[in-house]
């Protein structure tokens, strides 16, 4: 697994509070990594795409991109003065998710993080238009952090598919069982298996395999349903040795059953592979994986198959 040793701050520069800055420099403390401060920044109307390009135009660009980085910096120095290593970026890019990606590629950071939101009357994470589009095209490890306090031991929950239903590699669940354990090792954490299988499944494949009215065996369809899952899960989880009370095999829909879990045992972070192959080998989020991830009530961690390309044009587009 890689190791993290750079990180990625996305900055929002028209609000004062910073948790995803928070929640970056807390783990760059922790792991010794390299912190990078970014604000990716575009105004249409001084980009000169409306009308010629101009020397003044092209002057207002420089001088908002040094305010930027000034403001950066007053919030690199803080950090600074806890021996944490920060540098600072501005940049001229747009949309801002491709921004953020170009920057991610291109800095050769191993992890993302950017602030998310949580809705003030329901508990669950309010994705934006650029956090789905990040979703679906950062590379990178995304890390989507909501404005709640860290617990003093950290729980993650690794979500994982062992039956790989929708076409995701094995590898990753690997992959997202060994983040768990190395972020919880840095930051004394504890590390959950979580994996949700719905039972109407194996029901309705009976049912629509049934040529004449029969009465057929509902509680066995189930039972084996249950026992196929629950020996590839245990596979997994005993390789990569999560106690067995953190083991958590559930029937139901993931997006109903993994925030309730998360609820259940005040989960910090669910770290999930959030994608999947359709038959045209491209990369698209899932009616599930979109219903679960809005109603975590936690923070969200990404990870993509190692085969992941980002459909982001890597081009410089600063001068745009």
């Amino acid at each position: 697994m890689k190791e993290i040793k750079k990180i990625l701050a996305v900055i929002d520069p028209t609000t004062q509070d910073q948790p995803g800055v928070s929640r970056a420099a807390w783990l760059a403390k922790k792991t010794g990594a390299e912190l990078e401060l970014l604000v990716c920044y575009y105004n249409e109307y001084l980009s000169g795409d409306r009308l010629f390009d101009s020397p003044s135009l092209e002057k207002a660009r420089k001088q908002v991109i040094e305010n930027q980085e000034q403001y950066l910096e007053t919030l690199a120095e803080p950090l600074r003065s806890e021996n944490i290593t920060v540098k600072t970026s501005a940049v001229w890019d747009h949309p801002l998710h491709e921004g953020i990606v170009r920057h991610a590629v291109s800095s050769g950071a191993d992890i993302v993080f950017k602030d998310t939101h949580h809705h003030s009357a329901v508990t669950r994470a309010l994705l934006t238009n650029t956090d789905w589009n990040l979703i679906r095209t950062c590379p990178t490890r995304l890390w989507l952090v909501k404005p709640d306090e860290m617990s003093e031991t950290p729980v993650f929950i690794a979500a994982i598919d062992p039956m790989n239903q929708h076409d995701k590699p094995a590898a990753l669940d690997d992959e997202i069982l060994q983040l768990s354990k190395t972020l919880a090792d840095k930051v004394a954490g504890e590390v959950h298996a979580f994996h949700s299988y719905d039972p109407r499944i194996a029901v309705a494949t009976a049912t629509a395999n049934a040529y004449i009215p029969v009465s057929l065996p509902f509680d066995e369809i189930e039972e084996q349903m249950h026992e196929d899952h629950q020996k590839r899960f245990n596979e997994i989880i005993e390789f990569h040795k999560v106690d067995e009370d953190k083991q958590h095999l559930v029937a139901g829909l993931t997006h109903e059953e993994l925030p309730a879990k998360a609820t259940e045992i005040g989960a910090n972070v669910v770290i999930m592979g959030a994608v999947a192959r359709n038959r045209w080998k491209r990369l698209f989020i899932g009616a599930t994986a979109e219903r679960t991830l809005e109603h975590l009530p936690c923070d969200l961690l990404i990870v993509k198959p190692d085969w992941f390309k980002t459909p982001v044009d890597m081009a410089n587009h600063e001068a745009a």
